[in-house]
């Protein structure tokens, strides 16, 4: 593991010593590019104190990458554990977090389910995602529960410029199709997009049946369909209505561990989202935004075709947002949101599995962001007030200073926390107890950065201490602590016309009392990516490590580090055409991502792409 972990670090040296005597007349990395997740208002990357991450249209569509978890996999500070291959279940874990410490939005509006927790990212394709924002580190006090480890904000596509038509189809190993159609543009006061995509696969055993006999060998397939649709009416220059519709439907073989062998296992999940907003420029020195929404995760197992259980969460929201300039350089945010869950199951064993199936969020939010010549601010404060548990209190301090022309220091303190389940509340059938607390964390963190003539480093130091942890035992206590500390440091820069990106992160995620590391967290990995342009051609490729990980608290297993090279290559057929390929796994390693789960060996993947 030393040895793997030094080759890595080597090649991040060598990339940092390039830079270093680079010619840095190449065109210079865009730091200007606005952002909005950081701060719930916008802001240039540049000037953001929360370490953030911008994934933009162009990379997303130059790395031909299916879903949002294989794009999220070479991010620092960013892991993802999938049970089987494309669309199988699939953990992201932030900084050492837990996978419920992520929250996920899609345009602003929640999406995961109430009863697990997490987001269902493994069934979000990326044909309707436009841009993807990653602010790592403690924000409960922007968004509320579960932002402890961070917040990924998906952006799906939207209207802009003449109409225009787009289309992409692929195909690849095990069979793995890939088809969009997507109409998108302005007329007159009006702009519209509408893109349908669907992905399938036959996939491969999701379960080593050399280690599980029991299970089933047949191949577990994926399909998926997903409808992402926008129209915004412009009434003049300060006021603008919009309504949008998201909605994956996706279908996913699974084996069960401890099932007959000849038994057939799939879940179907659905995943919506619809908004309508009405944005609105009240007078210069004030902006104000309303949105009404709703999220669905609903999800159906079947056994031998034959429904086993439902569960679905409805999200329903109401956000109301003022953005106030108050001076120069000066903004403050104040924000009224209310958030109604509510849970529908049913089990063939039980009917009616909850005690309690619906609970209100009433919350408020007051932001600053200013800059003082060379320096920056962020404040924010935040109360949660839940219906079942009452109210969460939190809060961010954080500030930034500029020095020596290209060198930048942030540092900040913010505390998050994450709601019980009305698994972990309510289900007595797994241990529910209604009187359980929030998960609560407390994250300090500073940074350095220096950019010039092309180059972006980044250095960032992390502590986040998360107390009243939740053991879902019989019945479900608050009882553990855990303490995460690390660096992450990031590399983006144009060397001699090759595009590099060198992500590392070096953490220490346990468990206070005992020390031991929490399960399925390696405590060093990290990716180098090379991309150039030779022509009409591109050709990139990256190198991926992950150390060694404690598969689970149950059992002993020890899952090895292993390091993947991957390939991505496109070619300009025309100004309308290209042809795009990928290769993950080159070297066809054998791998584990969790212990008796097969993952995917070499892969190759090829596709047309068409921009009108």
């Amino acid at each position: 593991m030393k040895q793997n972990w030094t080759i890595v670090a080597l090649l991040g040296a060598i990339t940092f010593t390039s830079a270093a005597f680079a010619d840095t007349s190449t065109e210079p990395i865009v730091l200007d590019e606005i952002v909005v997740t950081a701060t719930r208002m916008p802001q240039p990357l540049a000037q953001t104190i929360a370490d953030t991450t911008v994934i933009n249209e162009q990379e997303i569509r130059q790395s031909s990458a299916p879903d949002v978890p294989t794009l999220l996999r070479s991010l620092a500070g960013v892991e993802i554990v999938q049970s089987g291959g494309l669309g199988k279940q699939s953990s992201t874990f932030m900084r050492g977090t837990n996978s419920s410490h992520v929250l996920v939005l899609v345009d602003g509006v929640r999406i995961n389910s109430a009863t697990d927790g997490p987001t269902a990212l493994n069934h979000i394709m990326l044909d309707s995602i436009d841009r993807i924002e990653v602010v790592r580190g403690n924000v409960s006090s922007l968004y509320g529960s579960e932002a402890i480890g961070g917040v990924i904000q998906l952006f799906t596509k939207r209207g802009h410029g003449a109409p225009a038509l787009s289309a992409s189809a692929g195909l690849g190993s095990h069979g793995t199709q890939r088809v969009s159609v997507g109409f998108l543009g302005n007329v007159d006061a009006n702009s519209f997009s509408v893109n349908v995509g669907k992905t399938k696969t036959d996939g491969v055993s999701a379960i080593n049946t050399s280690i599980k006999p029991t299970a089933n060998p047949d191949k577990d397939g994926y399909d998926n369909t997903t409808l992402n649709a926008q129209v915004k009416h412009t009434f003049n220059a300060n006021h603008q209505l919009s309504a949008s519709v998201f909605s994956t439907r996706s279908d996913s073989q699974y084996d069960d561990a401890f099932g007959v062998v000849t038994d057939h296992n799939n879940t179907m999940v659905n995943i919506d989202k619809l908004s309508l907003t009405s944005d609105n420029q009240l007078n210069a020195m004030w902006h104000s935004s309303v949105r009404l929404a709703q999220g669905i995760d609903e999800s159906k197992d079947y056994q031998n075709d034959v429904q086993q259980s439902r569960l679905q969460t409805k999200n329903n929201q109401f956000a109301w947002q003022n953005e106030l300039t108050i001076a120069e350089a000066q903004k403050l945010n104040l924000a009224l949101e209310h958030l109604g869950q509510a849970v529908s199951a049913s089990d063939v064993t039980d009917p009616s599995p909850y005690t309690q199936t619906k609970r209100t969020v009433n919350s408020f939010l007051g932001g600053y962001i200013a800059e003082y010549g060379a320096q920056q601010v962020q404040f924010n404060l935040r109360q949660d007030r839940y219906s079942d548990f009452g109210a969460a209190n939190t809060g961010l301090f954080g500030y930034g200073v500029s020095f020596a022309d290209k060198w930048r220091a942030t540092a900040s303190v913010s505390n998050a926390f994450k709601a019980p389940t009305f698994n972990e509340l309510y289900r007595t059938a797994w241990g529910g107890n209604p009187n359980l607390k929030p998960e609560q964390a407390n994250n300090r963190e500073a940074a350095i950065h220096y950019v010039s003539g092309g180059q972006n480093v980044d250095v960032v130091y992390f502590d986040n201490r998360i107390h009243n942890l939740i053991d879902s035992g019989f019945p479900a206590i608050n009882i553990d602590r855990a303490r995460i500390d690390g660096f992450e440091l990031t590399y983006a820069g144009k060397i001699r016309g090759t595009q590099f990106k060198v992500n590392v992160t070096s953490q220490n995620p346990r468990d206070t009392a005992t020390g031991n590391v929490l399960p399925r967290r390696a405590k060093e990995y990290a990716s180098v990516a090379a991309s150039h342009d030779f022509g009409v051609w591109n050709a990139g490729a990256e190198l991926r490590h992950s150390g060694e990980r404690k598969n689970s608290n149950f059992d002993n297993f020890v899952l090895p580090s292993y390091q993947l090279f991957n390939l991505n290559a496109g070619y300009k057929v025309n100004t309308h055409l290209n042809l795009l390929a990928r290769v993950d796994n080159l070297f066809n390693r054998n791998y584990s991502e969790a212990y008796s789960y097969n993952t995917l060996g070499r892969t190759l993947f090829v596709g047309l792409s068409y921009q009108q």
